[in-house]
């Protein structure tokens, strides 16, 4: 099995703060600048998964680079430079703490909640009548608290702005750039032969304007459905052809796991670490249509300290 990085501890010149979320490691400089590690850790449930998964890491950040890059010139971004496949240095900005949540598609945990009678979600009326995957009128906003422990929750738009989570003008903003996102992501996934389903973005203040932080349309955050026979599945009621971390999830359901109390993650075995391992490559060439190229992965701490050291060097240097 090729390396993984499921863990980080650096001391990079000019560090002020480190903090290790579910996948992601994040490294601040000078309080000015983020050093952002993808690592190969996988989570589902809110629960990090014990084994990491090979080339996860990689296939994050050059998916969120793709798309940063993609869709800068309508919505400004935190990144600044990719100094190392699995880590992308970008501008410090005061986070919003609530995700916003974009669907375009009944699904998911949407869907469960539907099934289960609910026919309001974040303050959105959703109509009668409607199966699972399929597509809204309109893509709609199901905005999370972002929870530093445990569970994110559901949170209406007017619930964040009375809560002076974010303030109504800059909500505005957020809701505005959201849509405009998703919109480009759904394009630029058409011409691909897919569907992006739902996608999440989350937000910053940096100098007193409104940025996206964090990744895009990455397969941890967003669900994607192949476009060819989507139809005749969803007429046949079978369940889509999926890109996501989906089938992770599904595969802990069908072994008894979701992340309840007392509940045991199944063994993750190296056929089934292997074949999540492919599933995120097949992503990333499917939806950027460029061939994944596998990064040396001997001493990856060191390769990831050098390249981040010269790039924090250069910045500084500007």
């Amino acid at each position: 099995m090729a390396t993984t990085l499921v863990k980080t501890s650096f001391d990079f010149p000019g560090q002020t703060a480190e903090y290790h979320g579910k996948v992601r490691d994040v490294y601040t400089i000078d309080n000015n600048l983020m050093v952002m590690i993808a690592t190969d850790r996988i989570s589902a449930f809110d629960v990090i998964l014990p084994e990491g998964i090979p080339y996860k890491g990689q296939v994050l950040n050059q998916i969120a680079a793709y798309f940063l890059d993609a869709s800068a010139d309508i919505v400004p971004n935190w990144k600044l430079a990719v100094p190392d496949p699995m880590v992308t240095v970008g501008v410090k900005a005061e986070s919003f703490p609530v995700e916003m949540i974009i669907r375009g598609y009944l699904t998911g945990s949407a869907w469960r909640e539907y099934k289960a009678g609910c026919r309001e979600l974040c303050g959105v009326k959703l109509p009668d009548g409607m199966r699972e995957n399929e597509k809204f009128p309109e893509p709609i906003i199901t905005p999370t608290t972002k929870a530093a422990e445990g569970h994110d929750e559901n949170i209406s738009r007017e619930e964040i702005i009375a809560q002076g989570l974010v303030s109504e003008e800059n909500y505005k903003i957020v809701e505005e750039y959201t849509r405009r996102l998703f919109d480009l992501g759904t394009k630029m996934a058409a011409e691909k032969g897919l569907i992006l389903v739902d996608t999440k973005y989350e937000f910053g203040l940096r100098d007193g304007k409104v940025i996206l932080i964090d990744e895009i349309h990455t397969p941890d955050s967003s669900r994607y459905f192949y476009a060819d026979g989507y139809e005749e599945r969803f007429e046949k009621g079978e369940p889509q052809r999926q890109l996501s971390k989906e089938f992770v999830r599904q595969w802990l359901i069908d072994n008894g796991f979701m992340g309840k109390e007392g509940q045991k993650v199944p063994e993750m075995t190296p056929e089934f670490i292997q074949s999540v391992s492919e599933r995120y490559i097949e992503l990333f060439e499917k939806v950027t249509g460029q061939k994944f190229v596998k990064a040396d992965e001997n001493d990856l701490t060191y390769r990831i300290y050098r390249n981040v050291s010269s790039c924090l060097l250069s910045l500084k240097s500007h």
